[in-house]
């Protein structure tokens, strides 16, 4: 009776049987567990979301309320929601937002198929490598903004400048990552395919391109991110249309609902691009462990 209110204690054996059952889920998800379950990562996506513009929504009423500054210099989501799709009322918004994507489209996919294409050549090659890597580590610490005058200057301020300039900005991290790729590929799985028969073809589609995609991938999302960063520096001069003509066309008017509206835009496209890229990761990585 006096034993009814007490826990149970566990045995060793029972301690050991416990670790034991739990070394082949190590073994399997290691230290970090088992991924969420998609609906259980997607609630804590929206819960941070929406605790972010209920922060955003508290700190503009408190401004509202105390006054310690301007209240036009921080709105409150609703506001800046309202002036975006004011926007889009007028049909102006989808200009803006249309001309943005397609010199973003334009840049990265000429600055990607150029990197990677280099990239796996350059670590493949040795002499290319050779050749190129003191090039690109020469002008890779170099901001892309200043170099912005000399693609006006070289090109003009249209729109060859713009899709010229996110070229540029995008190219180094994509080279850089797939020559990493290409290059920390085991010898012995070079060596076993080749000991096989594999022919140089069969080694590069079959051993090297699979060995180096997750590297190449990851440049991608960090050139895809890039070029929603650059694209607004480049909009500053000499646009007349993008999300970057908007943020600069409400800084000289004070419009920061519009500024904070486009700046916003670009958070989610810059979202939706590495989400795409996220979606090709998953399907051509399939053989890759969950992380």
């Amino acid at each position: 009776m006096a034993s009814e209110g007490l826990t149970t204690s566990t045995s060793p054996r029972d301690d050991a049987a416990v670790f034991l059952t739990s070394v082949p889920e190590l073994m399997e998800w290691g230290l970090h567990g088992a991924p969420l379950p998609r609906r259980h990562a997607l609630r804590w996506r929206l819960g941070a979301l929406v605790a972010f513009f209920l922060l955003w929504s508290l700190a503009g009423a408190l401004v509202e309320w105390a006054r310690p500054f301007n209240p036009l210099f921080l709105p409150t989501p609703s506001v800046v929601i309202g002036a975006i799709v004011a926007l889009a009322r007028k049909g102006q918004l989808w200009i803006h937002v249309g001309a943005t994507l397609e010199r973003v489209a334009v840049g990265f996919t000429t600055s990607a198929v150029a990197a990677v294409v280099l990239g796996l050549l350059a670590g493949q090659v040795r002499a290319v490598r050779n050749v190129l890597e003191p090039v690109v580590e020469l002008l890779r610490p170099v901001p892309p903004l200043a170099m912005l005058p000399l693609f006006i200057v070289w090109i003009g301020i249209g729109e060859g400048s713009k899709v010229g300039f996110i070229t540029y900005a995008t190219f180094f991290p994509m080279f850089v990552t797939t020559v990493h790729g290409v290059t920390q590929i085991d010898g012995r799985l070079l060596r076993a395919a080749q000991s096989l028969g594999a022919r140089p073809r069969q080694l590069f589609f079959r051993v090297i391109l699979p060995a180096a995609l997750p590297d190449v991938l990851t440049g991608l999302r960090l050139g895809v991110a890039l070029s929603f960063f650059v694209i607004v520096i480049s909009e500053f001069v000499g646009a007349e249309s993008g999300l970057g003509y908007l943020i600069n066309d409400g800084r000289n008017f004070f419009l920061v609902p519009q500024m904070l509206g486009a700046a916003m835009l670009l958070g989610l496209l810059g979202y939706a691009g590495n989400g795409l890229v996220r979606g090709v990761e998953r399907r051509v990585l399939r053989w890759q462990q969950a992380q």
